[in-house]
């Protein structure tokens, strides 16, 4: 499904370089479920930024889905990540003006969708992160986890080849984080491939393997005994239960 060899990634500062990727080599098969770590300034955002077509690389190659990402004009770059990718963010990135509905219709808008099939999909897809009945609410009407799984049916409605989570539990509490995860999980075992950079190691750990990336390079990369975020909530609320006694 992804395919990277060999990519670096320089930003240039007057008369300075900073390399920010150097020379990574990284391949995803179709239905994986993958988290990239990393402590600031180690080249996650970068490397995530590539991925997504928001950013080219200086060299090296990237192959998604057989298709070649090389020199890409915008208008042949939002065709593609439209067409190819999913984006789940950290702050939900919801138009405030707009309902629910109106907010998972947006990429099917930019397909050409017809309003029609496109409010029938969005539904669907609020539907199956258990929201339907708060389709016509606004994101401000919304709770945290909310607002996440609104974002989750968004890129899910244009059924796209691989989701891309961008810290999506950065901005919620631990229990609203497994639900979340949970989701996302259940998506994943649905066959969907789904990348997640987060910096918390029980989030990571609910993926199926764990990229460590610091200073512009892959220095681990393992799979991992997937711990099921349904497990690591009921714990929890077990643990707070415990604690009000």
């Amino acid at each position: 499904m992804i395919e990277i060899k060999d990519l670096n990634k320089s930003y240039h500062m007057g008369s300075n370089s900073l390399h920010v990727l150097k020379g990574i080599d990284f391949s995803v098969k179709e239905g994986e479920m993958v988290s990239i770590m990393g402590s600031s300034g180690s080249g996650k955002s970068t490397f995530l930024n590539i991925l997504g077509m928001l950013d080219e690389a200086d060299s090296g190659s990237y192959t998604l889905d057989g298709k070649p990402i090389k020199n890409l004009n915008e208008k042949v770059a939002a065709k593609y990540r439209n067409q190819f990718l999913g984006f789940i963010f950290q702050s939900f990135n919801l138009i405030n003006y707009k309902s629910a509905l109106d907010n998972v219709a947006m990429p099917l808008y930019y397909q050409g969708v017809k309003r029609a099939e496109r409010m029938e999909k969005a539904l669907h897809y609020l539907e199956k992160v258990g929201l339907a009945q708060w389709a016509t609410h606004l994101p401000n009407e919304l709770s945290g986890g909310q607002k996440q799984r609104v974002a989750i049916a968004r890129a899910l409605a244009s059924d796209p080849k691989v989701l891309l989570a961008d810290e999506p539990t950065g901005a919620l509490d631990t229990q609203t984080s497994y639900e979340v995860m949970e989701l996302i999980q259940n998506i994943n075992d649905e066959g969907k491939t789904i990348l997640l950079v987060t910096h918390e190691d029980d989030i990571a750990h609910m993926t199926k393997r764990i990229v460590n990336l610091k200073d512009g390079l892959i220095i681990d990369d393992s799979n991992v005994t997937q711990v099921r975020a349904s497990v690591a909530k009921n714990k929890h609320l077990q643990s707070k239960q415990t604690s009000n006694v």
